[in-house]
């Protein structure tokens, strides 16, 4: 078995733990192998692990990846995530090229998605980022924006809003991990119960997995625990 298979092998097993520490079923949780940075083999390693969900955040390494791994191994299905932040000017290729986007925070990235998206595609999934944890260098909409950016989303052609997405700001105390994922979640639940067909959210990641899944998380976005340390040299 290769390291990318035992790492996620491993992962799953901690999936199942944090699932059965919150009472849920383990099927509610999606794994997203966030694979920025490292090359299409080690894609095609996981996807032969049995990994078929992909996270990425750089466009141009992303749109070089899919390609490659397109040709490599045709017959897989893949499913590709844009995580990183959305400049006005890079809305066209994303639309074009992946199945989720979980970083949209204005209308305006909203209306070009949903524009560019080409009509023979399914709708493209979208989470909509929340700055929950107030800071200034973070991107995401604040809490009080949120309802009007999803009845914004909600009603574009082409579109489909799925649920919410945070990155708090780093701690280790599990409790405070706990506490901002709880934040997100009564956000999430607030616009259910207002009326928004709403199924995911997109929280944790490698150091806040476990925190997250018991808060409710139904997709976690785990990189360096899969594909190792990353090497941004």
């Amino acid at each position: 078995m290769s390291t990318i298979a035992q790492n996620l092998q491993a992962v799953h097993h901690n999936i199942v733990a944090a699932v059965q520490e919150s009472a849920r079923a383990a099927h509610g949780v999606t794994l997203l192998a966030v694979s920025k940075t490292f090359d299409a083999a080690a894609v095609l390693e996981a996807a032969r692990a049995g990994q078929t969900a992909f996270g990425e955040n750089y466009l141009q390494e992303a749109l070089a990846k899919i390609a490659s791994v397109a040709a490599a191994r045709p017959p897989v299905l893949l499913e590709w995530h844009f995580i990183g932040p959305i400049q006005s000017n890079k809305t066209r290729p994303i639309a074009e090229h992946f199945d989720w986007v979980h970083t949209v925070e204005r209308a305006k990235i909203a209306e070009r998605l949903s524009q560019q998206r080409p009509a023979g595609l399914a709708p493209l999934n979208i989470c909509l980022q929340v700055n929950i944890s107030g800071e200034a260098s973070k991107s995401g909409v604040a809490p009080s924006d949120l309802p009007a950016l999803a009845r914004a989303v909600a009603a574009l052609p082409g579109l489909r809003l799925r649920g919410l997405m945070a990155i708090p700001e780093p701690v280790d105390d599990f409790a405070l991990q706990r506490a901002a994922f709880a934040r997100l979640r009564h956000l999430y639940e607030q616009l259910r119960a207002e009326g928004f067909e709403l199924d995911t959210l997109s929280m944790g990641m490698s150091s806040d997995m476990r925190a997250a899944i018991v808060e409710g998380a139904t997709m976690v976005r785990v990189g360096s625990a899969i594909f190792g340390a990353r090497d941004y040299s």
